[in-house]
């Protein structure tokens, strides 16, 4: 990955998973939480691609596995994040625009889903039973309900974020050099010396013009 997706994934993981910890699991709403580490990754794997995601997804999951206050193996969240990103990464619009809110929807009720499926499965592959004490079909409505919500507030303001830095004018114009080369033409087609060259050829042809009409007038006179 480019170093300024980097900085700019790492910065809106961190702040996701401080706003996760800090407010979404102190709501005590029934079933789910408000999955806000997912969101981001959804909405950096849009415009990402789906190897972006995948690196994107593993590093959110796998900060979200070493935060306090996590109570389950170290690189669960990891897998799940990571399968998740790579496979919304495929869904990227062309061109990076989207045509309707229809298709990211999707993709949110998609990765609601296929995230609590594939944790729970992992999880019963390491032991842990409590998506069954829970309940796994009320895991499933509530976590989509939940982040079916949040999405129209965080996705679009995600993926924003990520295309601008994505097309920066001044990195653009420094790699291409355009204005480099645009100073570099409008030197050498309208240098000085040119300029001065045209002024000096007008100046010649407008004096031989004048003694030639001397010239006339005195042929005239002595004709006359």
């Amino acid at each position: 990955m480019r170093v300024n997706r980097v900085i700019l994934s790492s910065a809106l993981i961190v702040v996701a998973l401080v706003l996760q910890v800090s407010v979404l699991a102190r709501l005590q709403l029934p079933g789910a939480v408000p999955d806000l580490m997912l969101l981001t990754v959804l909405g950096l794997a849009l415009v990402y691609g789906h190897l972006g995601g995948a690196f994107v997804g593993f590093g959110a999951g796998l900060l979200a596995d070493l935060a306090p206050p996590a109570d389950h193996a170290a690189g669960r969240y990891a897998l799940v994040l990571c399968v998740i990103g790579y496979l919304a990464g495929l869904t990227k619009p062309d061109h990076g625009r989207l045509r309707s809110a229809a298709g990211p929807m999707m993709v949110v009720v998609g990765a609601a889903i296929g995230s609590t499926l594939l944790y729970a499965t992992v999880g019963a592959l390491v032991g842990d039973t409590a998506a069954r004490h829970v309940g796994l079909p009320s895991l499933l409505f509530t976590a989509t309900l939940y982040d079916l919500l949040l999405a129209p507030f965080t996705v679009p303001l995600i993926m924003a974020i990520a295309r601008r830095a994505e097309n920066d004018p001044l990195a653009d114009t420094t790699a291409n050099g355009s204005p480099k080369n645009n100073i570099a033409s409008g030197w050498l087609s309208g240098g000085t010396g040119l300029r001065i060259g045209n002024q000096r050829g007008g100046l010649r042809l407008k004096a031989a013009r004048n003694r030639a009409a001397r010239a006339g007038r005195i042929k005239g006179v002595k004709r006359l």
